[in-house]
């Protein structure tokens, strides 16, 4: 953490720990997400190919099952890398409003590994899944 003053205002800046040269595990980017409140399996679908010949362009999909009401929602999907340096890929938030808890992208992965989705739902439940990947050229090298 920052400070920065000028006259008489303070101003606080929080900078993720990654850019103070600090790398947290995958378990600690989780607790600082959710806490350690237990994961459960299902409700989450996780796609990704079993191989992929390059890591810098790794399709994702994933999907939370939820009736998307006022009441019963997903108000968070999480990605988390097991293998590269920083473990939280992403995190995409939704509202009722959504309709859907569901999105695909591209993402980087620094080699062979399990990616890991968790889903937070507006009772505070979470729900994960897990795939492992192959890939035969690694991208998020440190050098």
């Amino acid at each position: 953490m920052m400070k920065l003053t000028g006259g008489s205002v303070a101003s606080i800046i929080t900078l993720p720990s990654f850019a103070l040269g600090e790398t947290l595990s995958i378990e600690d980017e989780i607790y600082s997400l959710f806490g350690n409140r237990d994961v459960k399996s299902g409700r989450v679908k996780l796609k990704l190919p079993p191989l992929a010949e390059n890591g810098y362009l790794v399709s994702l999909e994933v999907e939370a099952e939820s009736p998307m009401t006022e009441d019963d929602y997903v108000r968070r999907i999480a990605i988390f890398s097991d293998r590269n340096p920083i473990p939280l890929i992403g995190s995409f938030n939704f509202t009722p409003h959504s309709g859907r808890a569901r999105f695909a992208s591209k993402i980087r992965l620094g080699g062979t590994q399990h990616v890991h989705a968790i889903a937070e739902m507006s009772d505070g439940q979470l729900f994960g899944s897990s795939s492992k990947i192959f890939v035969t050229l690694a991208a998020c090298i440190v050098l």
